[in-house]
């Protein structure tokens, strides 16, 4: 299968806002802050707010543990050959701190509702530093479209 063309920052942006906007799973890696650099991935649902997105796991998971001690994420989006790579940081919310109304869209959004378990969930809002999106080796050059949780190109 031949490769489609490259496409420009700014269509490259628009896939990257639809997807964010209407996926529903993300890979989510971290890695403890203890020295040891194990990673660990975990697919996770997410909802987008149109400026960070929100992911929830149990507190005590590698996951959680770990996006509370570094306040670091890398998240995958998409399949290999139309991917997104997004680098964030984290803030950790409580179950007290999220509004119902943002409680109520997770749920809405992911299909499954934290709140209603007995296992303590926290909720991660991943504010997006870097992210990059390319399908083939063609678009591996200018690739980058956010450094610094600023976009490189305009709306």
């Amino acid at each position: 299968m031949a490769p489609q063309p490259p496409r420009p920052a700014e269509q490259r942006k628009k896939d990257t806002l639809h997807r964010l906007e209407h996926d529903e799973d993300v890979w989510v890696a971290t890695a403890p802050d203890d020295g040891s650099g194990v990673p660990y991935l975990v697919p996770l649902s997410f909802l987008w707010d149109g400026s960070a997105l929100l992911i929830a796991t149990p507190a005590a998971s590698p996951t959680g543990r770990n996006l509370k001690s570094t306040g670091r994420v890398r998240i995958g989006l998409g399949p290999t050959r139309d991917v997104v790579m997004i680098e964030g940081t984290v803030d950790t919310v409580t179950q007290d701190e999220l509004t119902a109304q943002e409680g109520d869209r997770f749920a809405g959004r992911t299909g499954f509702d934290p709140r209603q378990l007995t296992t303590p969930y926290l909720y991660f809002r991943v504010h997006p530093q870097r992210v990059q999106a390319w399908r083939e080796e063609n678009e591996l050059r200018g690739r980058e479209l956010m450094r610094d949780g600023q976009w490189l190109v305009a709306d």
